[in-house]
């Protein structure tokens, strides 16, 4: 009873010590002072409005909504194939491309950012839009792919073969049987993928040339440290961003697509 008691006790000052933070970031949005100080003398929208009137802020979102979107829809077509791949044929070498598939998600950004920059300069690639969404798409596709590939190894076939039993031809199966019974999976790995994109910044760092996107734009203005009022509201703003779509992608797998299965499995 005391240890159950304790590690609840534990778990709560560990969250608590996660959350305070953050939870700050969204009083000092309200402030009225542009000093970070506690307590705050007051609450204000002011901060809200001056960062949205500000052109270099609109266009590290844009950015930032362009990359996260396009990324996110090439890693659920490269992700979604590779999962099919890898689970509907047996073929040389299928668990090493399956671990391949995991790495870059499993190794430091910094790795990522640093590869891609290497070849884009190797192959006298300009730094652009493009360079950014295919930096993020290699990360990206790896949730997509996770989450498919768990959902196909827990659907029966039975189903599919009944349906080609009676008659339907593979894209009929496909649209009938395989795509309702995979589709929550597809958009929790939609969600998950455009919050990692949404909120990435090493990668961004290497592939992003003189662009900024949010994640950099905040890095920039923590850096000259004259605009902490406006970072707190773009970052209250990032913060809900990346929250939501995996709360969301949480509840439509139960929890599931939060976790990355190991390798292989």
């Amino acid at each position: 009873m005391w240890t159950r008691v304790f590690l609840r006790i534990w778990a709560a000052l560990i969250l608590v010590f996660l959350f305070t933070p953050i939870v700050l970031i969204f009083v000092y949005a309200f402030n009225t002072s542009n000093i970070q100080s506690w307590p705050i003398p007051g609450f204000t929208l002011d901060w809200f409005e001056r960062t949205w009137e500000d052109a270099e802020v609109r266009r590290a979102l844009s950015l930032s909504l362009q990359a996260g979107l396009t990324a996110t829809a090439l890693a659920l077509v490269l992700g979604s194939c590779a999962a099919f791949a890898v689970h509907r044929m047996t073929w040389f070498g299928r668990e090493v491309v399956s671990l391949l598939f995991v790495l870059p998600l499993a190794l430091p950004g910094i790795v990522t950012g640093i590869s891609l920059n290497a070849f884009f300069a190797f192959g006298g690639i300009p730094l652009s839009t493009w360079t950014i969404v295919v930096g993020h798409t290699t990360f990206c596709m790896v949730v997509v792919y996770n989450n498919v590939v768990a959902r196909l190894r827990r659907t029966q076939g039975s189903l599919i073969e009944a349906a080609m039993d009676l008659g339907a031809n593979g894209f009929r199966v496909f649209r009938d049987i395989t795509l309702p019974l995979i589709s929550t999976s597809i958009v929790a790995g939609a969600m998950l993928a455009f919050a990692l994109s949404f909120d990435e910044v090493i990668v961004t760092t290497f592939t992003a040339g003189a662009q900024n996107t949010l994640p950099l734009w905040i890095f920039g203005a923590i850096r000259l440290g004259q605009r902490l009022p406006e970072v707190n509201v773009v970052v209250s703003f990032v913060i809900l961003v990346t929250i939501i779509p995996v709360l969301i992608a949480a509840r439509l797998t139960g929890g599931g697509a939060t976790r990355v299965p190991a390798a292989g499995v």
